[in-house]
This record gives structure tokens, sequence and C-alpha cells, in this order.
């Protein structure tokens, strides 16, 4: 069984699966965690769901952040979205963790505004070390939202239900956003260092020449390299140097592509070729797009 990936389809299914009795709501649950016994015999089990998840959890759960441990008092809040892949690390008695797990179905939301900008919330992609600390006041905030979505599903479900539970949902999401950007100010220290790395693995890889070799770099090769996820990495630089991963990697490529313009005679096809680009027309276009000339022009005009 373990060799196997359980796929979760539905709230229902979920239920079914842990022992939980029948959702109030087809579409929408809210769990206790202190409820959830996770047997030795499930330890190595993976599930894909096809459900959204938020789930609050105490410093039992032993979570880290990035490569160094933080000793919270607080909750620690986690996203995950549908088709990611998961793994039971360790079983869980009851009560051995507090808090609670909120899962809903996309179709909860595929008609309501939250539907369509869903997918710009990018932490829901974001890796467990990257899992958002709250304060005691953030804590409670965040909880009195889930208690009103609770409140929702187990007593007032008519015809206004799904709107109002869409948007206390978007709320929440709104709040973590929020609370993300005062936790990127916080570790702003632990940050900036990633920030040199990042900088110099970029340096490291157009001097070594794997441009010409291997391409433009993605941004999931540097996120490896400082052991965070693609999305986390660039919503970090942003908020450090204001460009996102691709937009610094597109702006230091441009930047050589200027030195290289300027100083040797190389054909724009070969420079195109030199810095990764497979058609020199991609190249021409994005160096159209950051400064507004061709390349041909650029050498001309200066």
């Amino acid at each position: 069984m373990m060799d196997e990936i359980v796929h979760i389809k539905s709230v229902s299914h979920l239920h079914e699966l842990c022992g939980f009795h029948k959702p109030t709501h087809p579409l929408i649950s809210i769990i206790d965690v202190s409820e959830w016994a996770i047997p030795e015999s499930l330890v190595g089990m993976r599930t894909l769901t096809d459900l959204y998840s938020i789930g609050l959890k105490d410093k039992s759960c032993g979570l880290q952040y990035g490569r160094n441990t933080y000793d919270f008092d607080e909750g620690v809040l986690f996203f995950t979205a549908p088709n990611q892949v998961q793994s039971v690390l360790r079983a869980q008695k009851k009560d051995e963790i507090q808090g609670w797990m909120l899962f809903f179905h996309p179709d909860l939301i595929r008609n309501m505004p939250l539907g369509k900008t869903i997918d710009s919330y990018k932490f829901f992609s974001y890796d467990v070390h990257e899992a958002l600390h709250l304060s005691p006041a953030e804590q409670k905030t965040i909880t009195d939202c889930m208690n009103f979505v609770r409140g929702e599903i187990s007593e007032r479900i008519d015809n206004h239900s799904q709107t109002v539970i869409a948007s206390s949902l978007e709320l929440l999401l709104n709040l973590a956003t929020r609370y993300y950007e005062r936790q990127f100010n916080t570790r702003s220290a632990q940050h900036s260092d990633v920030v040199s790395r990042f900088q110099m693995l970029l340096a490291d890889y157009y001097e070594s020449g794997k441009l010409a070799e291997t391409g433009m770099p993605t941004i999931e090769y540097f996120a490896q390299r400082v052991h965070l996820s693609a999305n986390y990495l660039s919503d970090l630089l942003k908020k450090e140097t204001g460009y996102n991963a691709k937009d610094q990697i597109n702006n230091y490529i441009i930047d050589k592509a200027k030195t290289i313009l300027l100083s040797e005679s190389e054909s724009v096809s070969g420079i195109a070729y030199r810095l990764g680009f497979n058609y020199p027309h991609y190249f021409s276009r994005l160096f159209k797009n950051k400064t507004g000339m061709t390349p041909q022009e650029y050498r001309q005009q200066n």
C-alpha cells in the first residue's frame, strides 16, 4: 500500500479515510487536529488530494524554517493546493497536536471571485518549512475567521452560504498575505543572506559558461540551491529587491548583453546563443522590452 498514492477526491472521501463522521457540507470541512490519530501502519503513506487545505498547528508539529529551527510559542499556518503529493512522516496520537485543518474543494469557489484569484496566493505552493508563524494576536484573528466559516457550514446552510463562506476564505487568505509580509520583514537578516546567495549563484552560472551550454537558468535551479521553494524564493526576492526571481534573471542577462554589445563586434545572433537563447528573436524581444530598443539599435546609439 505504501508504494501507491492514495487519491482523495472529495471532502467526504477524506472523512471516510480518516474515520470521521460525514461532513455537514459536501465541499468544505474543518477538522480538529487534536482528534486526528495517525497509526504506525500509515507512516510512509502518500496522498494526493483534489482539495485545498489551510492548517493551523502548534509548535509540537516540529516544522523547520529553511535550514534553521525556531522555537516559536505561537501557531504555525500552512497551505496546500490540489494535486500536491504529501507523505505521512510519523504516527500521531489524539491530543498530541493542537490546531485545526480546513479543507475545501475547488468547486466551492469556482463561480466566485476567489475562484479567479486563488492562483495569486502563491503560499499554497510553499514548502512546509516556509510555513507562516503567527503571533498570538494574528492566530486569534485567523482562528476567528475559521470559526465564522465553521458556523456557516454547521448551522446556516442556505442560498447565501456559499457566497459568505467564499468571502470569509478570501479574507483569511488576504490576512495570510499580510502576515507573510510581516514575516519577510522580521526575518530580513536571513533573507538578505538568501538574496546574496542567489546573486552569487547567478554570477557563477554566467561566469562558468552554463548559459551557452544549458540555456537560461530556471527559478527552480536557484531555489534548490538555497533550500527554498521556487515561489517562496521569488516572493522573497520581490520583497527584498523589488524584483521577483524571473525579473532578476532577465535583468542580469540584459545587463551582460549591454556590455557585450558595446565592447565586442559579435553578431546579435551570436550574443543571443552565448546568453542561452535558442532563438535570437526571443533575445531581441526581451532586450527591447527591457530597454525600449533592439540590440542593434542599442549598439548603434551608444
